[in-house]
């Protein structure tokens, strides 16, 4: 919740300790590593690769279409329509701290 709060950026080493990533890899190897896993998840039997994801997604898919009408339909609409959102366009565009006031 922190980082969604402050905007911080999360490092490689900072999003693994937290989970959101489930492996880091040396700088340079990424390639290899991921071709070692897709060969490995290749190896397996494909009915079930293809299900695993697809079974997880519809776990979800409640919650996360919920969250997306919620974003689409009502919070975004309201705060895409404030002074703070044309004022972070703005900052980023001039490449200069923004300075929100809360409208």
């Amino acid at each position: 919740m922190r980082h969604l709060l402050t905007g911080d950026q999360i490092d490689a080493q900072e999003a693994w300790r937290m989970g959101i990533v489930q492996e880091v890899v040396p700088a340079g190897h990424e390639l290899d590593r991921a071709l070692e896993l897709a060969h490995r998840i290749a190896a397996q039997a494909r009915l079930a690769v293809q299900a695993t994801p697809a079974d997880a997604r519809s776990a979800l898919a409640p919650h996360i279409a919920a969250s997306a009408a919620g974003l689409r339909n009502d919070v975004g609409p309201r705060l895409f329509a404030t002074a703070d959102a044309a004022e972070g366009i703005a900052s980023l565009i001039e490449r200069r701290v923004p300075t929100y006031e809360g409208i």
